[in-house]
């Protein structure tokens, strides 16, 4: 029989882990995804090549678990909301996409697949395929959810999922890929999110029971 792995194994191998990401989304930023090689993060990470090797056979393994961290939302600390009240479910996966956008490493990693993706057209498509749609699509189904509970009046969920996102993405996230400086405090944040929130329910919400 194969004995468990303890805790403390458990959380040495964690923290490896989170060493290596963070070194390889460092060292991709400054050195270019192919000017990095494994055995440098390696080093930059105070792992063995062997550790690394193992859990990363491949560079291309490797940033795929760097999207999929940076996207990561655990649905024990933030589930998708369940239908009923759109105002609510909106502010909720507002805020939410708001954080991971603003997260440390969240512009960096975007940097990354744009300067690399004219020589490395996967790097693209798997910070979409394993980042940005499984995110999308979470809220494409909410949204659904909402119409088919009467909450909402929508045609086209996924146009109202590209509307919503992209109205904070467009004040949270992608003026930071241009303006070094660009740090908007945690009230701006949230009034962004909150404006976001009052113009879909201003374009999709259902009208109250007995409303005019």
């Amino acid at each position: 029989m194969t004995a468990q792995p303890s805790e403390y194994h458990r959380r040495v191998a964690a923290q490896k882990r989170t060493s290596i990401i963070e070194a390889a989304t460092e060292m991709f930023l400054d050195s270019g995804y192919d000017g990095t090689s494994l055995a440098r993060i390696a080093e930059a990470a105070g792992v063995s090549r062997a550790t690394l090797f193992k859990r990363f056979a491949t560079k291309a393994a490797l940033f795929e678990a760097i999207v999929t961290e940076y996207w990561k939302v655990g649905e024990e600390e933030a589930p998708v909301p369940e239908p009923g009240n759109l105002r609510a479910g909106l502010e909720a996966i507002g805020r939410r996409y708001a954080a991971l956008l603003s997260q440390p490493g969240m512009a960096a990693l975007f940097r990354i697949v744009i300067a690399e993706v004219p020589r490395f057209p996967e790097l693209g498509e798997t910070q979409f395929r394993l980042g940005k749609m499984p995110y999308f699509e979470s809220v494409r189904r909410y949204l659904e959810a909402e119409n088919a509970a009467g909450t909402a009046r929508l045609d086209d969920a996924e146009t109202a999922a590209t509307q919503f996102l992209g109205m904070i993405s467009n004040f949270v996230f992608w003026p930071r890929m241009l303006l070094a400086r660009w740090e908007p405090d945690d009230s701006a944040i949230a009034d962004a999110v909150d404006q976001a929130v009052l113009t879909m329910l201003a374009r999709y919400g259902a009208p109250e029971p007995g409303g005019a």
